[in-house]
């Protein structure tokens, strides 16, 4: 049993390193658990750890395919165990044998069967064996009484008696009798015969597959070898993915800075960036301020001077077209009313807007001028900049800290390698295979015997068949003797020799009959009681897991030792192992790490507080402090610029006026409407000189307001846009310039001064990462210890195949066997009966009842039998 510990103590490492790590790593999380209860408000989801591929497990292949399909002989099996069912209906008796086993602890002793305890126990047993007992008691009657009965036969013949006389008596139903006798003794010996080929196929079924053995026992001791020789590179494939998960966490250790960095800023541009977003905005409006004071300036000169000229040529116009209107033209009657009428609009031709009197914002322009000497844009910039570089601080304030935690993992490495040496596992693997070896050595030391030994016991079971067979022989030959040598017009005495040799085989197949039944009967009364049994007791409980029961029954050998199996195995019966569970984990082909419960057995404490998630580690990564101080978002130049800004006067113009002029017209009337109007009032004057006038007059208008008039229009648009976007922008500045400052002030405050706690989350978070890879190498190897590795189907292969030795091959084999020659031994019973009342109808009589005449009639009724001797047949 020596390599069986040292391969359990091989598995328990590999259960401590699981258990190890996944204990170690809930600790931690329940640590971090009670940190993030202190600010709840604050936590947020840890980003998702990136799955890592350790690839798969070399995997054994095992050849043993422990499946029995008996084929066509399963139909012989199906009866037996139809006939047992009927004999014994009764349940697997769990409680009766746990109770006889408990009870008997210290071995059976015979002087106590008369305690009540015992004496219960002994009739709930023959209660339940009452199906044996009433037949193995009908076999013993059978055994006993055969020979009994066949002596008293032989002595009562001998004297004559029992049909031992050599007269047979006239009968009308003679042919009658005989037929039915002979077609009684074929069919008996038809069933006899079935009989002899069911045991004939089960003795032969039995000797084919007990050859079949040597291909279970030498594929379930391949297995075996396999199974030790695939565990070592299992073990340390294992061991070696530690590398992948190592490896994950120095790529995030040389990455910690747009890892960590990274986060710690993600935190804090919620509050960084828009202060310094709005910063920027402001900078860009002041140059849209300059460039709309700039316009407001350039507009406003020219409306001045286009006013000017727009006024000058109005009244030149307008006084011109007064000379016309003064032609004396206009004093007819039907021209007058159309004179009198554009006299009266000369005034129209106007100035409407008077653009002269607004201020200028030629000191707001210097001003804001002087604030866009200094660069607003390029210190805002440098503050994205200083606020950015955070992963490079983190990265550079963590440096010594990054290495501390790279050597404690190659620290970790080493300790898992080291701790994998501490165990002798090849040497222990290669002894189980030197075992196996010599184990299979030895076994197939025993197959010559082995074969010999069922090589006899084939030649048993063929000689008690013979037995029967001759006994069918004396049968067969006698009744194609008998009905061949038959003559219907012989007498008694006067039947011929193949017929008298025929009822002499008979009756050679009755003495037979007596000498072999009892012995037969003896033989199947024996095998009924022990293959019955072990078919009920072994091979019924074993396939439905029933047995497995029984021995895991708490307390069953030893009031002190509740679990039997985890107590033979480790010396702790009180691990929570049974045969039921490990033989289902070793069926569905699961690891013998958890088929066995081997992470019950070790104290992994010390070996945690060492690895993976030792408190040194958990320290270093609490110790990670981030300084930043030196990250300035708004220098003074800046802040100063902003104030300036405020401070230019773009607040104190009056917008109003200018609103107030843009929104007039440019002329007291659309010059293109009245020099419309002026045509259509010409149109209405006799052909001549003041038509050609007026209309000359409507041309100049027009041209005056395309020249003058539409450029000024656009100014006066220019100038609404730009004095609205001044009024907007002026708008309470100061308020908006120092709400600006106190973002910025707030983002500089929350970190330079509470940016720690932002850095202890994230570090939090960014730890969790790491763990979390190292949760997934411990999860892996956790599940690759219960599916994948040192899977024990050789163990449940063991159990199944000794079972289909035990019970397919043999026990329902050996079932069988007696089921068809108790058939044949129990028919021999009416064959004897028959066979002798069939054997006076074919021997040849030494007298016969002959019919003499008393009258002279020849009425049958008058004649009388006497007894006769027969003349003596030469020819015989």
């Amino acid at each position: 049993m020596l390599w069986t510990r040292w391969l359990v103590l091989l598995l328990c490492w590999w259960g401590a390193v699981s258990a190890t790590t996944t204990a170690e790593n809930g600790q931690y999380e329940l640590a971090q658990q009670g940190e993030s209860r202190a600010e709840p408000h604050r936590q947020r989801s840890p980003p998702p750890v990136e799955p890592l591929d350790f690839g798969f497990v070399p995997a054994a292949v095992y050849d043993t395919h422990a499946y029995y399909e008996p084929g066509a002989i399963g139909i012989l099996f199906h009866m037996v165990h139809a006939f047992l069912y009927a004999v014994q209906p009764n349940s697997f008796p769990k409680d009766l044998i746990v109770k006889v086993i408990q009870q008997n602890m210290g071995g059976i002793k015979f002087h106590e069967w008369r305690k009540p305890d015992n004496v219960v126990l002994l009739l709930e047993g023959s209660y339940y064996e009452l199906g044996f007992l009433v037949c193995a008691t009908i076999g013993v009657l059978f055994v006993v009484l055969v020979p009994l009965v066949g002596m008293c036969f032989c002595v009562c013949r001998c004297c004559e008696n029992c049909g031992g006389e050599m007269h047979q008596r006239q009968r009308k139903n003679a042919d009658c009798r005989r037929g039915f006798f002979t077609a009684t003794l074929i069919a008996t010996t038809t069933f006899i015969i079935l009989g002899v080929l069911v045991a004939y196929a089960a003795n032969y079924n039995m000797s084919s597959h007990i050859k079949n053995t040597r291909r279970l026992i030498n594929t379930n001791i391949r297995d075996l070898k396999t199974f030790a020789n695939n565990t070592p590179a299992q073990i340390e494939y294992m061991t070696a993915q530690y590398t992948t998960a190592k490896n994950k966490v120095l790529s995030e250790l040389d990455n910690i800075g747009p890892l960590l960095g990274g986060r710690i800023h993600s935190q804090l541009e919620k509050e960084v960036v828009p202060s310094l977003d709005t910063a920027l905005r402001m900078a860009g409006a002041m140059r849209e301020t300059k460039e709309a004071l700039e316009s407001v300036s350039s507009s406003l000169q020219v409306l001045q001077e286009g006013t000017d000229q727009l006024k000058d040529s109005l009244s030149t116009e307008r006084a011109s077209l007064s000379n016309t209107l003064s032609d004396p033209a206009c004093t007819n009657g039907a021209v007058s009313p159309s004179c009198n009428a554009i006299r009266s609009s000369l005034f129209q031709l106007g100035i409407n807007a008077d653009f002269s009197k607004l201020p200028d914002v030629d000191y707001a322009l210097e001003n804001v001028n002087t604030v866009l000497k200094t660069d607003l844009s390029n210190i805002i910039q440098k503050g994205y900049s200083s606020f950015n570089d955070t992963p490079r601080l983190v990265k550079e304030q963590t440096k010594n800290i990054v290495a501390g935690v790279k050597g404690m993992l190659d620290k970790i490495g080493s300790e898992i390698n080291g701790f994998t040496k501490m165990f002798p596992v090849e040497a222990s693997l290669a002894n189980f295979t030197i075992f196996l070896n010599q184990g299979q050595k030895n076994i197939e030391s025993y197959f010559a015997q082995i074969d010999q030994l069922d090589f006899y016991r084939w030649i048993g079971c063929v000689a008690v068949l013979c037995t029967v067979v001759l006994i069918l022989s004396f049968n067969i030959l006698g009744l194609l003797c008998g009905t061949c040598g038959y003559d219907k017009q012989a007498t008694p005495t006067t039947r011929g020799c193949l017929s008298n040799t025929g009822g002499n085989l008979l009756m050679a197949g009755v003495g037979f009959s007596f000498i072999f039944a009892w012995a037969l009967m003896a033989i199947v009364t024996a095998l009924f009681l022990i293959g019955g049994n072990v078919e009920k007791l072994l091979c019924e409980p074993l396939a439905s897991r029933q047995l497995f029961q029984i021995i895991d029954t708490p307390f069953l050998v030893h009031p002190a030792k509740k679990n039997f199996l985890p107590g033979m195995l480790f010396q702790n019966p009180n691990i929570d192992l049974t045969l039921g569970s490990m033989y289902r984990e070793c069926y569905d082909n699961n690891g013998l790490y958890h088929a066995l419960q081997l992470e019950t057995m070790f104290n992994i404490n010390s070996f945690l507080n060492r690895t993976v998630y030792n408190k040194d580690l958990a320290k270093v990564f609490d110790s990670v402090e981030v300084d930043l101080q030196d990250i300035s978002l708004l220098e003074q130049a800046g802040r100063d610029n902003l104030i300036n800004f405020a401070n230019t006067g773009i607040g104190i113009i009056d917008y109003e006026a200018y609103l107030a002029e843009v929104n007039k017209g440019i002329t007291l009337v659309d010059l293109l409407t009245f020099a419309a109007d002026l045509e259509g009032q010409a149109d209405q004057l006799p052909r001549g000189a003041l038509e050609n006038a007026l209309k000359g007059h409507a041309s100049s208008i027009r041209q005056i307001h395309r020249e003058l008039v539409v450029p000024m229009e656009q100014a006066m648009s220019t100038l609404n846009q730009s004095i609205k976007l001044l009024q907007k922008t002026s708008s309470d500045l100061p308020v908006k310039v120092t709400n600006i400052l106190s973002a910025l002030d707030a983002s500089e405050y929350l970190i330079t001064n509470n940016a720690s706690h932002v850095v202890k989350q994230e570090t939090k978070n960014y730890v969790q990462s790491l763990v979390g890879y190292f949760k997934q190498y411990t999860n892996w190897v956790h599940d690759s210890l219960i599916a994948e590795v040192a899977q024990c189907k050789p163990i449940s292969n063991i159990v199944d195949s000794m079972e289909i030795v035990a019970c397919s091959f043999i026990a329902d084999s050996v079932n069988t066997f007696w089921l068809g020659l108790g058939l044949s031994s129990i028919l021999l019973l009416p064959s004897i009966i028959i066979s002798i009342k069939l054997a006076k109808y074919y021997r040849r009589m030494d007298t016969e009842d002959v019919f003499e005449d008393s009258s002279p009639y020849s009425d049958t009724l008058f004649r009388f039998p006497r007894a006769s001797a027969p003349s003596i047949c030469v020819d015989c």
